[in-house]
């Protein structure tokens, strides 16, 4: 499946208030989920010593999904098609490999 086609199937799905004019419902969604990720991982060091077993990768998994279905529905409220932020992410990493800057911080290095 490439991305483009996850975020079409993403949209079969989106059921939420003004869904296709509504980017602040999925901006919320995705810092939800991606707290909710954050919790796992913080689980795994207090209850497991800091070792992923199958059972915490697998929720963790779970939430990643999730993740992803607000980001692509994130894209799609701002027009965005998810393969084009996919890959202008990767130019931006490229570039600053290239110019050595992958270190540091701002966007714009």
């Amino acid at each position: 499946m490439t991305l483009r086609e996850y975020q079409e199937r993403a949209a079969l799905t989106a059921k939420y208030p003004d869904a296709g004019h509504n980017p602040i419902y999925p901006t919320l969604g995705l810092a939800g989920e991606a707290g909710e990720v954050a919790e796992k991982v913080k689980k795994v060091l207090r209850d497991n010593g800091g070792q992923f077993d199958a059972a915490a990768v697998a929720a963790i998994r779970k939430e990643l999904g999730d993740v992803l279905w607000y980001v692509a529905r994130l894209a799609a409220e701002l027009g965005l098609d998810l393969e084009d932020v996919a890959q202008a992410n990767l130019d931006k990493l490229a570039s600053r490999q290239a110019r050595g800057v992958l270190h540091g911080s701002g966007d714009e290095r």
